[in-house]
């Protein structure tokens, strides 16, 4: 399709994204969103970028995109207490986009607005030379003075987990059809490759956690590496019992094939689970909370003192991962 053919910008923001577009974008007719705070709450607001061949792959559907672009947003809010409220989207659109595709990216993010509560407000929609790039802002809502902090971790509180690790890094590894793969049955397979495309914030565990958590961030850039971070910025350290980090059922069964990839598992990203910190005498009611809202949540370790890294435990054996987390720079 030549360039002559495609719809203007304002076109395509009529076309593709006013029809899924929140109350407060003002049918995107407008410069700026209108967004009024509940009373008596914070703003919390977040920003991720995503770049084609970094963060995604070229032949990722669309949908997958759209909704990963905003899922990690929301997994950003949910780690802070915060429910959603609504985000900005800026798309840069290299020279060779189609209607289609960007026909199946609106209906992605209108599908992942839907499920995470959180409307499309506004943003911008620009041409580039380079990959295909994108970024959203979220904001979020939390009561005043309530935001869950990543730095204050305390010690003797809990180590928790939500959901399974280690399903994204491999089923980003599926791709290259590693020996392990062979071991997995197809439902397996396909678990682990949706668990990478398809991430899942936990948005409905924010009240819990601001009734409940000490400290907390998502896990984004994989599990050792952003427990190191937090417990860095809490001025502590951690013991973990790695043998309960929790893996998914596909996860287990790739690791007995190949024993090296529960490290994978460990300090690969994309995970967007929640790791929190919580009092003893609060995790039974916290489990509880993470119950109704059929979210599992894992008790894999403890707080101590000290600045070194912290520790995974198995098997009698004690192991420092010195990975850290993803860097761009």
């Amino acid at each position: 399709m030549s360039s002559k053919e495609r719809p203007g910008e304002d076109s395509l923001i009529a076309r593709f994204f006013a029809p899924i577009a929140g109350e407060g974008a003002l049918g995107l007719k407008d410069d700026a969103a209108r967004l009024s705070p509940t009373p008596g709450h914070d703003l919390v607001l977040t920003v991720d970028a995503l770049v084609e061949r970094v963060h995604f792959l070229p032949e990722d559907s669309p949908g997958s995109i759209a909704r990963k672009a905003l899922g990690v947003n929301v997994s950003d809010l949910a780690a802070k207490g915060a429910e959603p409220a609504g985000f900005l989207l800026s798309l840069a659109l290299p020279e060779d986009w189609t209607e289609n595709w960007l026909a199946e990216f609106a209906s992605g993010l209108g599908e992942a607005a839907r499920d995470f509560s959180c409307p499309l407000l506004g943003g911008d929609t620009v041409k580039t030379k380079g990959p295909l790039t994108l970024s959203v802002t979220a904001v979020g809502e939390v009561p005043t003075g309530r935001m869950v902090l990543r730095t204050t971790s305390r010690i003797g509180d809990i180590v928790c987990v939500t959901g399974t690790i280690g399903d994204a890094a491999l089923g980003l590894k599926l791709r290259s059809a590693p020996a392990w793969s062979e071991s997995l049955s197809s439902a397996e397979k396909a678990h682990l490759a949706d668990r990478y495309l398809h991430p899942r914030p936990r948005h409905r565990l924010a009240a819990a956690l601001r009734d409940h958590a000490s400290a907390a961030m998502d896990v984004s850039d994989g599990l050792a590496g952003d427990l190191a971070k937090m417990m860095r910025a809490s001025g502590v350290s951690a013991l973990i019992e790695a043998g309960q980090v929790p893996l998914s059922a596909a996860a287990a069964k790739a690791a007995q094939a190949s024993p090296d990839l529960l490290d994978l598992a460990l300090t690969g990203g994309d995970d967007y689970e929640i790791l929190c910190i919580v009092p003893e005498k609060n995790l039974d009611s916290f489990r509880k909370e993470a119950d109704k809202v059929g979210i599992t949540l894992s008790v894999i370790g403890r707080v101590v003192s000290g600045h070194d890294l912290p520790v995974f435990r198995m098997n009698g054996l004690e192991r420092r991962y010195d990975v850290g987390s993803y860097q761009h720079f």
